[in-house]
This record gives structure tokens, C-alpha cells and sequence, in this order.
């Protein structure tokens, strides 16, 4: 399933500091937060078969919601997360979980075709190119399988989307994106004949989401 590793870019090099600064206490943070979202994904992931890539898997919040009979791969740009994530399996014996590895969701080291799911949560808009983990995505899934994103998208029009257009630069330095609209995504699957299943509104009241988008079978 694995191929040679890519190298990573330039820009994820900020990045890595910025996660290890937040991967002390990034579970204290969101893990009560994200947790319904976190299992409306790996639901929604696991609908589609047990082979599952996790792109920004973390400190593995969501590893535990994951059924015994699933084979769960993680990946994150932060060593300093996936020591954490690391831990729990060991400590909570995630038999399920088959690898944690250092990656670029960019340049992903996997075969094409490897998974019947990828699962993004609280990812895409944070990434320096999300269209091109999008793509990457796409390449590892295989035909028929899914993309599910967990996230906070910004509203496309009206006086909420002007708020979030201003506070979007704070939001950047805090580790969220408060700008960043579904339909960038839904532009991006219709320029790659991907169907876009749809958009659903979770905890807490509809301000996280489910992202679904299908690969041709």
C-alpha cells in the first residue's frame, strides 16, 4: 500500500512548529468540542468499508471511534502530535489502528486506490493547498469510496459571511479558518467529475459539518 514518501514543501515547516506548540494541550482544547463532528465522520467513513485514511489524524482524538473490525492509517505533518496519538493506541490497545506516519496530506505516500475512505477533520481549510490535498485524496481513494471532511465552513453570502471575512485573520493565528466556503470544495469536484453528496450541519448547533463527495465508480 505504501509508496516512496514525497517530500514536503516549503511552507509546511511553520506549520510543524505551530502543532507542536498546540499538541500539549490540544486535546484539553477540542477534544470535547469536535467529538460529535469526529463521530459523525468516522460513521459516515466507515459506511463506505474498513480500510480508512485518516489525513491529519493528530493526537488521535477519533482513533477510539473507530469499530474493532476497521483498518485505520493516520497521518500527520506533526511528529509532535503523533507521538500523542501513538500513546492512546498503546494505552487503549487501537488493534484497528495499523500505522501513524509523518506526512504532507500534499504529497501523501500511499498507493493509488489504497482506501475505501479518507476522512479530513478540522483540516482542509488549514492546509497551504487544500485543492491539491483534495487531489491526493482522490488518488488513494478507491472508485466508489468517499471523502468526508469534518469542518467549520463560512457562509457563502449575507451579514454572517462579512463577520467572517473580517475575523478571519484572527482566526488564522488561533489555528481556525472562519472564511473558508464549501463551495471552493464543490468547484473543485465538479472540475475533477467528482459527485458532491452534500453538506450536514452537526454539533455544536450546525456549526461544524459533514462534507461528502464520492469518487466514480
Amino acid at each position: 500500500m505504501l509508496s516512496e514518501p514525497r517530500e514536503a514543501g516549503p511552507s509546511t515547516a511553520l506549520m510543524r512548529k505551530a502543532y507542536a506548540r498546540w499538541a500539549p494541550v490540544y486535546d484539553v482544547v477540542y477534544d470535547k468540542l469536535t467529538e460529535p463532528a469526529a463521530r459523525d465522520a468516522v460513521e459516515a467513513a466507515v459506511a463506505c468499508g474498513p480500510r480508512i485514511l485518516e489525513a491529519g489524524v493528530g493526537t488521535g482524538l477519533s482513533l477510539g471511534y473507530y469499530p474493532p473490525t476497521s483498518f485505520v492509517c493516520g497521518v500527520d505533518l506533526s511528529e509532535d502530535m503523533l507521538k500523542r496519538a501513538r500513546a492512546k493506541v498503546l494505552r487503549r490497545g487501537l488493534r484497528h489502528v495499523r500505522g501513524l506516519q509523518v506526512m504532507d496530506v500534499c504529497r501523501l505516500g500511499y498507493a493509488d486506490a489504497s482506501f475505501d475512505a479518507v476522512v479530513a477533520q478540522f483540516l482542509i481549510t488549514l492546509v497551504p493547498d487544500p485543492e491539491a490535498a483534495l487531489s491526493e485524496f482522490l488518488r488513494v481513494v478507491r472508485p466508489g469510496g468517499e471523502i468526508v471532511l469534518a469542518n467549520h465552513f463560512g457562509q457563502s453570502t449575507g451579514p454572517v459571511a462579512k463577520v467572517e471575512e473580517i475575523v478571519a485573520p484572527l482566526c488564522t493565528k488561533i489555528g481556525w479558518s472562519s472564511d473558508f466556503k464549501s463551495t471552493r470544495i464543490e468547484a473543485w469536484a465538479r472540475s475533477h467529475g467528482v459527485e458532491f453528496i452534500g453538506v450536514a450541519p452537526t454539533f455544536p448547533g450546525g456549526f461544524f459539518k459533514i462534507l461528502r463527495m464520492r469518487k466514480p465508480g
